[in-house]
């Protein structure tokens, strides 16, 4: 399935960084850039938009407001480099809300918001699980050497911490990406992955042994930080 996408914007630097990291993902399909409210109407009358990005001040109408004309909206990510508007844009039930100049790491999690929100759409209804986790989901889309790449989370053993990069190891590699330890720990599911230092976030079905200071994990021991003790003893211990 592709996601048609389109673009409101009246920045042409901005319409162009958007529109360049939308290149990196094949699932989403450009159906067209706007300049102002009154084109992306005339758009989205001809077409059938699954998903916008809104920039919220544009002259004449701002995007809050269009958004609030429309009888069934498509899902809107609102992009602006005004923090005064976010109530506005969470209050409309937006998928997310990116200040500029967007940052590609930023951007990477709107998109892992928006894959998973369409991903369950298409699945058949199932029962909702009592401890169900709002960002959990089966991959993640991570920028790797220049590409975007997908990365199953159950492949995943641990996650280390190198200043403004994070090395993923995974069963038969490892992957290095620029990106915030605290971002990352933000989309894995909760149930699924452990924090057990500042540096490290590890796999808990892939721990073979731990001990008080330390989890052996795939034959490499993982210290566990003195503010993780607890947390730590209590999920391993009591498996919370």
């Amino acid at each position: 399935m592709k996601i048609k996408t389109l673009i409101v914007d009246d920045e042409p630097y901005a319409l162009a960084v958007i529109q360049k990291y939308i290149t990196e993902f094949p699932q989403l399909e450009l159906a067209g850039t706007c300049s102002n409210a009154v084109h992306a109407f005339r758009v989205l009358q001809e077409q059938e938009i699954d998903l916008i990005f809104l920039d919220i001040k544009m002259p004449g109408l701002l995007g809050t407001d269009m958004v609030r004309t429309l009888k069934n909206p498509p899902k809107v990510i609102f992009t602006t480099a005004y923090q005064d508007y976010a109530l506005d844009g969470f209050d409309l039930n937006a998928v997310d809300y990116l200040l500029k100049p967007i940052p590609f790491d930023r951007f990477l999690k709107a998109m892992n918001k928006v894959f998973e929100f369409f991903k369950l759409q298409h699945q058949k209804p199932v029962p909702a699980l009592p401890s169900f986790d709002q960002h959990h989901q089966d991959f993640l889309y991570l920028r790797v050497d220049r590409k975007t790449v997908k990365i199953n989370v159950n492949d995943i053993y641990w996650i280390e911490s190198l200043k403004d990069y994070i090395r993923i190891t995974l069963k038969d590699k490892v992957l290095l990406t620029k990106q915030k330890i605290g971002v990352l720990e933000e989309l894995l599911p909760q149930e699924k992955f452990i924090r057990i230092h500042r540096s490290f976030i590890v796999a808990i079905e892939k721990i073979d042994s731990y001990h008080s200071y330390a989890i052996e994990i795939h034959g490499k021991e993982l210290p566990i930080g003195r503010n993780y003790k607890a947390t730590c003893k209590k999920r391993l211990v009591m498996g919370n």
